[in-house]
């Protein structure tokens, strides 16, 4: 544990990051900045071998920072859709997304808010939604954890398949659907508890699980035993800081209020 003081921000994107741990050599996808800085550290830390993109048209040897380029970057290769839509349906990529809703079965929304015929609120549509949940592992991210957000019932528009039975008419759930950490501003989560329930892994400093649940629509399984989400290392903080976002993109998407 580092006694760097740190932000909520660099916290959430140390355990992030942990989410592309021992995934070998795939693609490594982070949709908005905090999952995008993510990615990165765990490339330039511990997975190197990680597959990145620049956000536009390039592979990259090296993560790209978000924002302005101050160095050149080096490019391994052209990344069209064709060779990104290959490593999706292979299931050789692995995408942490920031969806609006998301339910207990790990259904999720980014489409609209209320009812698809006459909604609230009209976001993004589906877009690859559909298709990314059924091929390849997925990780989500929620800058703050409600129960606006995390839904009882089902999410308003399922814009991706999740651990709901009812929704396959007693089929096999498809073999590539593949949910894995919950990163938000209060807690850690994964879909580990009893018939993929959504459990709380790790809470964040000062965050008592009490508080988790009453921000969240539905019961979350509670295991016997809830750690506190591990302090960024000294070395982690280095490379968000200097290396992966030096120009500190972070701190507009999370108050830099200190962590410790």
């Amino acid at each position: 544990m580092s006694e760097t003081p740190y932000t909520l921000a660099e916290l959430l994107i140390a355990a992030a990051s942990d989410a592309w741990r021992g995934d070998g050599e795939i693609l490594a996808t982070g949709i908005t900045p905090i999952p995008r800085i993510a990615a990165a550290l765990a490339k330039a830390t511990y997975a190197p071998q990680l597959l990145m993109t620049d956000a536009e048209v390039y592979f990259t040897v090296d993560p790209v920072p978000p924002g302005k380029r101050h160095v050149p970057i080096e490019i391994e290769g052209w990344a069209p859709y064709d060779r990104t839509f290959s490593l999706l349906w292979s299931g050789k990529r692995h995408a942490m997304v920031a969806p609006v809703q998301i339910d207990r079965f790990g259904q999720t929304n980014i489409s609209v808010i209320g009812n698809h015929a006459k909604p609230k609120s009209a976001m993004l549509g589906a877009r690859g939604f559909p298709g990314n949940s059924i091929y390849h592992p997925n990780s989500f991210f929620f800058p703050t954890h409600t129960a606006r957000g995390f839904v009882a019932g089902e999410v308003d528009f399922v814009c991706s398949a999740g651990y709901n039975r009812e929704r396959f008419a007693g089929r096999p759930f498809p073999k590539g659907l593949d949910l894995r950490l919950i990163v938000t501003n209060l807690a850690v989560l994964n879909f580990g508890g009893p018939d993929h329930a959504m459990q709380v892994v790790s809470l964040h400093p000062g965050v008592a699980f009490e508080q988790v649940q009453e921000n969240t629509g539905f019961p979350l399984h509670r295991p016997d035993t809830i750690g506190i989400t591990p302090a960024p290392t000294a070395h982690q903080l280095h490379v968000i800081r200097t290396v992966i976002d030096p120009n500190n993109v972070r701190d507009s998407v999370i108050k830099p209020e200190r962590a410790a």
